[in-house]
């Protein structure tokens, strides 16, 4: 099986083009071949295959082998791949998700994808929606017990759910390994969440590192960004938009007024190209 290896912001998964290459079982697939010592290595698993409502689909696996709904890292890649592949010669295309169909616009240099500017649509601010149990409506700075602390969350879906948490000492000494995986899981998510953690270095400039549902701490989180700009707005912490500094680089994120749709903008990389034998 042919395969591409590629980050956004070092968040890596494999992408294997579904036109051409037939997958049976993404879940084992992905679990074999995101592992770091036997298999590939990754976040997860994409498979970038035909769509009957956009221009592509994107299937996503996380290393755990469940399906997320949405990554927005991986959809710059996707969009990267098309179009440095010859799959498509428009810089503007749409692609089907699980959490709806996003529009992708390319940044090109010297016949490349440089950049690309993700519409993520309209976040889901009711904790309902989210889904979350720990209010109705907007729900900011909810109580939230986690082993021997006691947190402050603010619930938000960017197409997977989320739960932001403001802290107070630096994300970089925090112990996300220890609470990461306790607030995944809580029985207030009922989907399981991606938890982020962040300080508010100004208005427009947050730092944040993630714990990602299904597959841990990842270097970066594209829905997870833009949760985290979305609840920092909504607790009055942030504007509308600012940069967002995870462990593998920066994102510009903005959450226009008029419109209440969220866009995404940052770097895809192609790391490598390669055969994979599956294993049987």
């Amino acid at each position: 099986m042919r395969f591409a290896k590629m980050h956004g912001l070092g968040n890596d998964y494999v992408y294997v083009n579904a036109f051409e290459e037939r997958v049976d079982n993404p879940h084992e697939l992905a679990r074999e071949i995101a592992h770091r010592h036997t298999g590939i290595g990754g976040d997860g698993l994409v498979l970038i295959a035909p769509s009957r409502v956009a221009d592509f689909q994107m299937l996503m696996y996380n290393s755990d082998g469940s399906q997320g709904e949405m990554c927005g890292n991986a959809s710059r890649c996707v969009a990267k791949y098309v179009y440095d592949r010859g799959m498509t010669d428009k810089t503007v295309v749409t692609l089907e998700t699980l959490s709806g169909v996003k529009t992708l616009s390319m940044s090109v240099k010297d016949g490349k994808v440089s950049s690309v500017r993700v519409d993520m649509g309209r976040p889901e601010t009711d904790c309902e929606q989210v889904p979350c149990l720990l209010g109705s409506g907007v729900v900011r700075r909810a109580h939230i017990q986690a082993l021997d602390r006691t947190f402050e969350i603010t619930p938000v879906n960017t197409g997977n759910p989320h739960g932001v948490i403001f802290l107070d000492e630096p994300v970089e000494d925090f112990d996300i390994d220890r609470y990461g995986p306790v607030l995944e899981a809580h029985p207030a998510f009922p989907k399981k969440a991606n938890i982020e953690f962040v300080n508010v270095l100004s208005r427009n400039r947050l730092r944040m590192r993630v714990w990602e549902r299904g597959s841990g701490v990842t270097m970066a989180c594209g829905t997870g960004s833009c949760a985290v700009l979305v609840a920092a707005n909504l607790c009055g912490l942030a504007d509308r938009r600012a940069t967002i500094v995870l462990d593998g680089g920066e994102l510009f994120d903005e959450w226009d007024e008029a419109t209440g749709h969220l866009f995404m903008t940052g770097p895809a990389t192609h790391v490598f190209d390669g055969e994979y034998a599956v294993q049987k």
